[in-house]
């Protein structure tokens, strides 16, 4: 895989040209080197071609590096190609020194890392060790020195060109759990924010029409259900505001004391249970949002005369008398309710009775078992650490 397949998102969009353009101007002492071995190799027009031929090499280097900074592959590899025809081309001026420019061709390839870059390094290092040995007439052996500098250089090129690769994709990672935890964030607002104010506003409403028939036959009572909307108001409020924060207290104890609140002003006989002990101290909070959704949805959409709250050790079971299958859909507080079960590896039953009513059963694993993390919440933790 090549260096443009494994660079993806920001560092795509922002090339990093200052790294690869100090490691080609690093990779300049190779062609001076060629240059100074044309002055000893060959002389006069000779020596002004061998010149000649290694600017142009130069100038291609300089090319193939802005290339590369700016992922432009088809300018590269012309550059490359160039690059290596300039290199055969100053063989007759350079001997073995030539092979210091074909180091930095092979870095290149090293750095692009196409598919068989080790058989291309190899190949070089060892054209490096042969070449001038058959070659008679050059009267040199093995270019040992070169060839070591060839391979050792392009291994560097390609380690760089991975640390690169690994630290975009890192950057790249980094970037997406933060947009996870951001989503997680805003989906247990969202979701926070409908329990609450629907709980709350559901009871805020409910009193306020009993005041209101409260009004005319009972002022002390009708002002002291307008005392508690609010009281319901407040708390309200409050209840925003730690939902926003991610701080919110909510055990089952508590929601039924404000169940059996809500139903007595919304005229619906409440069979709540007396004592929460059974229930694991781990459990509370999320049974008491079952308790919190659940009465809710009973007070605003049932029309019950009763219900009743069946609480367990590892569930709670929601009854009413009231008309099914007008709650037979899953609305937005459910969906939520069913998040959070989910999340700590439990269940959602809820439908209609026969012949009537509605039945909500939420069922967890035992205190034991560890619940299920869901993608959101570890989106979130690993964002937040």
């Amino acid at each position: 895989m090549s260096l443009f397949d494994r660079t993806t998102g920001s560092a795509r969009r922002r090339p990093r040209l200052p790294g690869r353009l100090m490691l080609a101007t690093g990779m300049l002492v190779y062609p001076a080197i060629a240059a100074v071995a044309v002055g000893t190799t060959v002389h006069g027009r000779a020596a002004a071609a061998g010149y000649a031929v290694i600017g142009a090499f130069v100038v291609c280097m300089v090319l193939a590096a802005l290339a590369l900074g700016r992922r432009l592959r088809a300018w590269l590899t012309a550059a490359l190609a160039a690059m290596t025809a300039l290199f055969l081309a100053a063989l007759p001026f350079t001997h073995e020194n030539a092979f210091y420019l074909a180091a930095v061709v092979v870095s290149f390839v090293a750095i692009l890392r196409p598919r068989h870059v080790g058989l291309v390094i190899g190949g070089a290092t060892l054209a490096a060790l042969l070449v001038p040995w058959a070659v008679r007439p050059w009267q040199t052996g093995p270019a040992g020195f070169q060839a070591l500098a060839l391979l050792f250089t392009a291994l560097t090129c390609g380690g760089f060109a991975e640390l690169v690769a690994t630290n975009a994709a890192l950057v790249a990672a980094r970037a997406e759990v933060e947009r996870l935890a951001s989503e997680a964030e805003r989906n247990r607002i969202a979701r926070d924010l409908h329990d609450l104010l629907g709980h709350s506003l559901t009871a805020i409403t409910v009193k306020a029409r009993l005041a209101q028939r409260l009004a005319a036959k009972d002022q002390p009572a009708s002002v002291a259900e307008m005392a508690a909307v609010e009281t319901l108001s407040r708390q309200a409020l409050a209840d925003v505001r730690a939902a926003v924060t991610g701080y919110r207290e909510v055990t089952v104890a508590g929601e039924l004391a404000r169940a059996r609140e809500l139903l007595r002003a919304a005229g619906i006989v409440a069979d709540l249970p007396t004592a929460t002990d059974a229930v694991a101290p781990q459990q509370r909070e999320l049974l008491g949002w079952v308790v919190r959704e659940g009465i809710t949805n009973v007070v605003r959409h049932s029309r019950a005369t009763r219900c009743t709250v069946a609480l367990a050790a590892d569930s709670v079971e929601i009854r009413d008398d009231g008309r099914g299958a007008a709650t037979g859909t899953d609305g937005g507080g459910l969906r939520g309710l069913r998040e959070r079960v989910a999340d700590a590896g439990g269940t959602v039953e809820a439908g209609p009775l026969a012949p009537h009513g509605w039945r909500l059963l939420v069922t967890l694993p035992a205190p034991g078992r560890r619940p299920r993390e869901s993608a959101d919440a570890r989106a979130y933790e690993e964002g937040t650490t």
